[in-house]
């Protein structure tokens, strides 16, 4: 499941498929809320509406976009504060989560860490083999964070599996050592020669 965090349009999509096999839609949309809601409000309507989701979908994983600094600090906060609400939907029922940057996801779709929007899109929806670009961006998106994951974090999981299974392999502590048999040759410093 991707999640396109936004205080106003959050992005919500869920793709099935593995690495070397085709993606396919399962479902998209985005949840909105009103400007003229306080903040608290916009985010329990956010929360509410990624619960759904996951609670319909039962997701393997939630990828999520990073958030990187624009100019804007209020549209950051707002980014951030939705993507908190995600993170914490999804860790309340133990999935595992991963955040992508933009740059990450408009190259893994596109081949273009600089894709606009539109390209974006476009990719989405011949990968996902659709008759048109799911509508708002925000939904495109989500789906593009999907995918993304299933590609890269595919390959993620098994390196970090073969990592847990070769510290499982390694043991813990040190090695015990096999008593030393050769005589003591070292000569002796004490006075009188007494050890």
């Amino acid at each position: 499941m991707g999640i396109d965090p936004g205080l106003t349009r959050c992005g919500l999509g869920v793709v099935e498929g593995s690495l070397g096999r085709p993606v396919s839609l399962v479902d998209v949309g985005v949840v909105r809320t009103s400007s003229h809601l306080a903040v608290p409000e916009r985010l329990v309507t956010i929360e509410r509406g990624v619960d759904a989701w996951i609670d319909e979908h039962r997701p393997d994983a939630v990828a999520i976009e990073r958030i990187f600094a624009r100019s804007d600090v209020s549209t950051i906060m707002g980014t951030a504060q939705a993507a908190g609400i995600a993170m914490v939907c999804a860790a309340r029922r133990g999935l595992p989560v991963a955040l992508h940057t933009p740059s990450e996801v408009k190259a893994a779709v596109s081949g273009n860490g600089r894709a606009d929007k539109a390209q974006v899109g476009a990719m989405v929806t011949r990968i996902l083999r659709l008759d048109a670009p799911p509508k708002p961006a925000d939904a495109a998106d989500a789906l593009a964070l999907a995918i993304t994951h299933i590609w890269r974090g595919g390959s993620q999981a098994r390196i970090d599996a073969a990592l847990a299974a070769a510290s499982r392999r390694t043991p813990s502590r040190a090695p015990a050592r096999t008593p030393d048999r050769t005589p003591d040759r070292t000569p002796d410093r004490t006075p009188g020669g007494a050890r």
